[in-house]
Order: structure tokens, then C-alpha cells, then sequence
């Protein structure tokens, strides 16, 4: 679950400068989407936010699983018959999925959208499922068996019944989409946050940078730190909204696609790189791996930091983050 109140955007307006921030609130792929750009005027910052809006809707068109229409139902609709043609953005968008599959030993897995929902986070679910059933639960799991055909530019999933998914990907991959057009129709600031998929660039009106807060998983209000952002992307996952306690433990709703077990051990990750894409999947990877795992993974990768909220509330940081406890100016 990536949530919009675990890393919050701030941005100043000044009248001294002859720019100024315009930001508008939405609902597209499902979920809450606040843009931000930096115009003239609000004319120009207006038509700006509708080309990023347009952009989103054309992607989620693309991507959604839901729609009997798009190329990914098709992929799935066809599992174990035959494989389909696609689009080249979306044959890249899976090629790039399947490589995160490789890197994080199936952590992070798109056709975990396969699984059966045994689990339920509603606060109905009051005993274990057997082990038998959790192990059922993941049968048509499994990036191996997605096949790509690069000279055909086709996927195809192997076993019937076998389904893909961009939940884990998707609004990142819409942030960094809507930034890129939005740049090169000469915006060049601005801020896509879709519930906690950052992806921010340029600077603020008065010359200093983007701000983004690191939310206290157990109290909204409090604030762990402030940290600027330039050109670069944050994502937040976090499972204090989302969770099952069964025998005294808490089990998040962020499943490990490889055991179809919840993951544990974890309140919140948020993943600081280049690409929103990539922290959404890497920000999933890390809650299924765990905070010993996970951390070691994240200090293996070039120009990725992370900051983990563990399972007490304590804040372990990647190598190169340096927390400011005190408020932004």
C-alpha cells in the first residue's frame, strides 16, 4: 500500500518571484493524485496539470487489468492458450519487471496478481489459513513463466490462469511518465504525487528545494524528519493501516509472492532514486525481504537510499541518508 499520509510534499508560494506553484488534487488509476507545477501564470499551470492528467489516463488505459479492453487483460485472458502482441511501452514495462523479479529473487513479482486472496485485512479474518491453503494460494505464481518474444514483441504466461499486475509499479511508472512530458513542454518544475509515489523536479518558487516528510507510521501528526528533494524520486510503503493480528503478531498486506505469506517485521519503507518506477517496486521488495535483508539489498545498489520503519518504530537508514530531525525554514 503505498499511502499519501506517510510522505507529504511542501511547497512554498511567493509573490516576490514571477513564478509560482499551481497544484491540483485528483482521483485517476484508483487512487489520489495531487500535481504540482511551476507556471507563469494559472493559465499555463492549468493546462499543464491537464497534460499530465491526460497522460495518467492514457497509461492506466494501458496497464489496468481491470479494463476488459487493455493490452494487460488481454495478456492475462490468454494465459496458457497463446501469447499476445503488445505495444512496445508495455513489452518494456514487463521486460523491466521481470529484471526487479531477478534482482530481488522473486520479492517482487508482477504476476502476484495470480494469488488467491486467502488473506483479508477488513478485521474479519480471525484464525490462520492452513498451511496447505497458503501454499495453493501462490501454485500459478511466478515471474519464470512469463515469456517475452523480443522479435515478435509478445508476452506470454505460460500456466492457465496465471494473471500480471501493475499495483506494485503502476503509479510510479504514471509519475515518471507525466513528469517527462511535462518537461518537454517546458515545465521545469513541478512535483506528481500519486498517495505516496514522488516523483519531483526543479525547485520550489523561491529558489529552494522540495521538501518531503518522513510521517511517524503511529502518529500522523509527528514528523520524523524533513528531507529536500531534487530531481529525484521518493515512494513510501507502509502496512500500519493495512494488517491482520492473529496469535499476537501482526501480519501486513504486503505478501511475500514466493510463500504467500504477509510480511512482517516492517511499519513503513520509503525509497529515495532517479525513478519512481523503480522505488515503487524496490519499496515492495524491501517490506517482503524484511529490514536485515532488505537494507543490505538497498546498500548494494548505486544511487538508491532507503529509510525503514521497523516493527518498533525504530528509524534504520541506508548508507548515505543523513536524517535533519529539525523543521524545514
Amino acid at each position: 500500500m503505498k499511502n499519501i499520509l506517510c510522505i507529504v510534499a511542501f511547497f512554498a508560494v511567493s509573490n516576490a518571484f514571477s513564478q509560482e506553484a499551481y497544484s491540483k488534487t485528483m482521483k485517476l488509476m484508483g487512487s489520489r493524485f495531487d500535481i504540482s507545477v511551476v507556471a507563469n501564470s494559472k493559465e499555463k499551470g492549468e493546462a499543464f496539470i491537464s497534460i499530465a492528467q491526460e497522460e495518467i489516463t492514457r497509461i492506466e488505459k494501458l496497464i489496468s487489468s481491470w479494463d476488459e479492453n487493455s493490452q494487460t487483460a488481454l495478456i492475462n485472458n490468454q494465459a496458457g492458450i497463446k501469447p499476445v502482441q503488445v505495444d512496445a511501452e508495455l513489452f518494456q514495462l514487463i521486460e523491466r519487471a521481470l529484471k526487479i523479479s531477478k534482482l530481488t529473487s522473486g520479492a517482487f513479482d508482477i504476476s502476484y496478481a495470480s494469488m488467491d486472496k486467502i488473506w483479508k485485512f477488513d478485521g474479519s479474518m480471525t484464525t490462520m489459513p492452513s498451511e496447505e491453503i497458503i501454499k495453493q494460494s501462490v501454485d500459478k505464481v511466478g515471474y519464470q513463466n512469463i515469456l517475452l518474444d523480443h522479435k515478435e514483441q509478445t508476452v506470454f504466461l505460460k500456466r492457465k490462469g496465471m494473471k500480471i499486475g501493475f499495483g506494485a509499479i503502476g503509479k510510479g511508472y504514471a509519475a515518471d511518465k507525466a513528469k517527462v512530458l511535462l518537461q518537454s513542454k517546458g515545465v521545469h518544475s513541478g512535483i506528481i504525487n500519486a498517495s505516496g509515489d514522488l516523483n519531483a523536479w526543479g525547485k520550489q518558487p523561491n529558489n529552494k528545494d522540495w521538501m518531503v516528510a518522513i510521517v511517524n507510521p503511529l502518529n500522523k501528526d509527528k514528523v520524523f524528519s524533513w528531507l529536500p528533494v531534487h530531481n529525484q524520486s521518493v515512494v513510501t510503503s507502509g502496512n500500519y493501516e493495512k494488517y491482520v493480528t492473529l496469535n499476537g503478531e501482526l501480519y501486513s498486506h504486503i505478501i511475500d509472492p514466493r510463500t504467500g505469506y504477509p510480511s512482517k517485521g516492517i511499519l513503513s519503507v520509503s525509497i529515495f532514486t532517479k525513478s519512481a518506477e523503480l522505488a515503487d517496486a524496490l519499496a515492495t521488495s524491501v517490506f517482503v525481504m524484511g529490514v536485515e535483508v532488505g537494507l543490505d539489498f538497498i546498500n548494494q545498489l548505486k544511487d538508491v537510499e532507503c529509510i525503514i520503519v521497523d516493527g518498533d518504530n525504530t528509524i534504520i537508514t541506508s548508507n548515505h541518508i543523513e536524517l535533519k530531525q529539525n523543521k524545514h525554514d
